[in-house]
């Protein structure tokens, strides 16, 4: 993977810079660089499959989408960067472990307390991606995080089967029974999406392709 592929911001690296920058207040402070090598690092682990840069671009695409909506981009962006930081596939601690990440290395490249705080917390939301009502920053991050399941059709088929491996450990029948129970507990919710752009663009394609994958799932032997 090109960590530094160009984006809308740029690199990865200078998409990094610009977000740290802004939520410090000031270009003065510790290089951002070294603190963009080790997160990059990390979103290349040999044990992601859709868990990759590719992943991190495409939520910080759609933050940049959903922007306007957040009371904070800048912390929304940060906390992206972090979401998924810390990810073994066999463990469940991942965000918390993400969040503690956050919580070390932001103050550390001078962010302070305050958005360091607001990151870790958003990053503990993705356990659930259930934003309170008003959450704006949490709703971004959700939607963003969230945005892959309104791909088109062969998107999503790559994102599921990407899923898979990253699983490989797990066998075919608990995989499918596991899986089938997460795509329920998603169709069972009122939204899946919460800003008026998620509801509006993503929510009616996100359905038809967890309903499909979730009838492809039940089909299988």
């Amino acid at each position: 993977m090109d960590d530094s592929a160009p984006g809308p911001a740029g690199t990865l690296r200078g998409r990094w810079h610009d977000s740290l920058v802004a939520a410090r207040g000031s270009a003065h402070g510790p290089d951002p660089r070294p603190y963009a090598d080790n997160l990059l690092a990390r979103w290349a682990e040999p044990q992601r499959r859709y868990h990759t840069t590719a992943h991190l671009t495409a939520v910080l695409d759609r933050v940049d989408t959903l922007a306007g909506h957040a009371a904070d981009p800048d912390a929304v962006r940060l906390a992206a960067w972090f979401h998924d930081a810390v990810y073994r596939p066999d463990r469940s601690e991942n965000e918390e472990r993400s969040a503690v990440l956050a919580e070390r290395a932001l103050p550390e490249a001078g962010v302070p307390d305050d958005v360091t705080a607001e990151v870790a917390r958003l990053v503990r939301l993705t356990v659930t991606h259930d934003p309170v009502d008003g959450d704006t920053n949490g709703e971004v991050l959700c939607d963003a995080d969230l945005a892959i399941l309104a791909a088109a059709p062969k998107e999503y088929a790559a994102y599921a089967a990407q899923v898979r491996d990253e699983y490989g450990f797990v066998p075919d029948d608990a995989f499918r029974e596991g899986r089938a129970a997460v795509l329920r507990q998603l169709l069972g919710l009122p939204r899946l999406f919460r800003t008026p752009h998620g509801i509006a663009q993503w929510e009616p394609r996100a359905r038809q392709n967890l309903l499909t994958e979730l009838e492809l799932l039940t089909r299988s032997v």
